[in-house]
């Protein structure tokens, strides 16, 4: 599969070119995109600050997995910046990866790393659940997400990185819906900052969930549009 590298600043310096057409094979992940971009433009290898990537537009982990078409960009680090990338929000398809989570957020600085999973569970109303499905108005659901981390930025100054993750489709028992990674200097901001996030996620996240169970199915009422009581 064909995907395209654009390059800006020192990167675009050392390969000679704004963008690059690479030939990877599928399954290939962001990180096997840089690494085959550096054995292509050896002068890459210079580089010694972490890599930090996106793809169509989104800040994504090195895992990553790529897909034909992508619009890849790595970024060279900001004039003052510490070169790390500590926010991340997605709706998506597949497993929440909780080690990529983690990743995001990581930062020397951070005393405390927090993650949660939402997970589905086999009985609710005293119904047995089969299984779960989800469906989401995915810009703005990635819109609320980035509202939810300025409003935990407000609220708790000293959080380092925010990870908010949703997953979409069907959910077998046990899969994680929802992931969140928080990191901060102190585990009491930690805690809070994710009991925040998950509460506002909850309230506000454009996700319908519908339970299915052994004879019947039902669209669950929650979060935006939900009826106002009184």
């Amino acid at each position: 599969m064909n995907v395209v590298v654009r390059l800006f600043a020192g990167y675009r310096e050392r390969v000679g070119a704004p963008t690059v057409t690479l030939d990877l094979p599928e399954g290939a992940t962001l990180q096997t995109a840089w690494e085959t971009l550096v054995a292509q433009y050896p002068a890459l290898g210079t580089v010694r600050h972490r890599v930090v990537g996106s793809v169509n537009a989104e800040y994504v982990p090195l895992e990553h997995v790529l897909h034909e078409g992508d619009e890849v960009v790595f970024i060279p680090p900001v004039a003052g910046g510490d070169h790390h990338i500590h926010h991340y929000f997605a709706i998506v398809e597949t497993p929440i990866d909780e080690r990529a989570l983690r990743h995001v957020v990581e930062h020397p600085s951070a005393g405390a790393i927090l993650t949660f999973l939402g997970t589905t569970r086999n009985q609710t109303g005293g119904r047995k659940v089969e299984y779960l499905e989800y469906e989401a108005y995915e810009p703005l659901a990635i819109k609320q997400m980035q509202r939810i981390a300025a409003e935990i930025r407000t609220r708790w100054p000293d959080v380092i990185g925010i990870a908010i993750v949703h997953r979409v489709g069907r959910l077998e028992i046990g899969e994680a819906s929802i992931g969140i990674a928080i990191s901060s200097p102190h585990r009491a901001t930690a805690f809070a900052a994710c009991r925040y996030a998950i509460d506002r996620a909850k309230e506000t996240l454009p996700v319908w969930k519908k339970e299915v169970w052994e004879g019947g199915e039902e669209w669950i009422e929650e979060g935006p549009g939900t009826p106002l009581e009184g």
